[in-house]
């Protein structure tokens, strides 16, 4: 073998190497994340209802026992029972059903304001972060006037203007979750902002975006992974209260919300309607802001 050719060979070895440390320093990571969640079982049994949520979800058509649009006016308002587990709505729609495919839709409503929020809310508030300027003081004031509502009457205000459904719920949640999103995001890049390594990459010519995705988001990412958890619950119960007031998802989808409220008026003889629902907004949240808080021990790097 030639000397060029056991250069070569010795490079390709030493790449496959560091590509294989790599890869082992993650799963290990990955590991010790997994032992520390198990290690508290309040963010786990956090996890677990989470988990469940998404699996109900993605199987709601196997784990349904009725038909969850079918009325049956002879079976309205019927207890609890054993062909009915959670009873039956006005119209004689099994709860449980309707209840299982909820799930979808609070779901779908919390990752699609999720994907949407995180990286408007990191552009804004890296942006004004690493500009620094009149370009922080404009970004920032703007986000201080969000801020300034409280979320569910702001989310209100977009729902109602742009009208009910659930296109409209997710725009109108969107634009009261961003903000928090943004100062955090400001906070962490004034952090790394004149870091050695950014220094760096700026006299090598690195442009700003360049930086921002390569360098800061990766440093960034714990902390703002934690908060979209955190903002799970906001989301659900904003979600909750638009589809109670109407302006949510519209009949006859099945949303948590909407069924609470379409039980109220039975509240005293189909208790059921309202309280399971309830119930079920109640575990999701709580089971968010425990996974939540679990994260945020985990991914700090001051626990470590």
């Amino acid at each position: 073998m030639t000397k060029s050719g056991s250069l070569a060979t010795l490079h390709n070895w030493l790449i496959n190497e560091d590509f294989t440390s790599t890869r082992q320093a993650r799963l290990h990571g990955v590991y010790v994340a997994w032992l520390n969640l198990l290690a508290n079982p309040l963010a786990f049994c956090g996890f677990l209802v989470v988990l469940g949520l998404v699996i109900v979800a993605a199987f709601a058509p196997l784990i349904a026992t009725h038909d969850p649009y079918a009325q049956d006016l002879a079976l309205a308002l019927k207890p609890i029972s054993a062909q009915h587990w959670f009873g039956t709505d006005e119209f004689g729609r099994d709860v449980f059903s309707r209840l299982v495919y909820g799930s979808r839709t609070t779901l779908y409503i919390s990752i699609l304001v999720t994907v949407v929020v995180a990286p408007i809310g990191f552009i804004i508030g890296a942006t004004a972060g690493y500009l620094g300027g009149w370009v922080d003081v404009v970004l920032m004031r703007v986000t201080d006037i969000f801020l300034s509502f409280p979320s569910l009457v702001l989310a209100l205000a977009f729902s109602a203007s742009l009208g009910p459904g659930i296109e409209n719920a997710v725009i109108a949640i969107a634009l009261t979750v961003w903000p928090p999103i943004a100062r955090l995001a400001r906070a962490e890049t004034l952090t790394f902002r004149n870091a050695d390594f950014v220094v760096a990459a700026e006299l090598q010519g690195a442009g700003m975006w360049r930086i921002l995705f390569r360098h800061i988001v990766p440093l960034c990412a714990p902390s703002i992974i934690v908060r979209l958890t955190l903002n799970m619950s906001s989301i659900i119960l904003t979600a909750a209260g638009l589809g109670f007031l109407g302006l949510g998802a519209q009949p006859p989808m099945a949303e948590w919300g909407a069924m609470a409220a379409s039980g109220r008026q039975y509240l005293l003889d189909a208790w059921w309607l309202t309280t399971i629902p309830g119930l079920a907004i109640l575990t999701v949240s709580l089971a968010f802001n425990l996974l939540g808080d679990g994260l945020r021990d985990i991914l700090d790097p001051r626990n470590g």
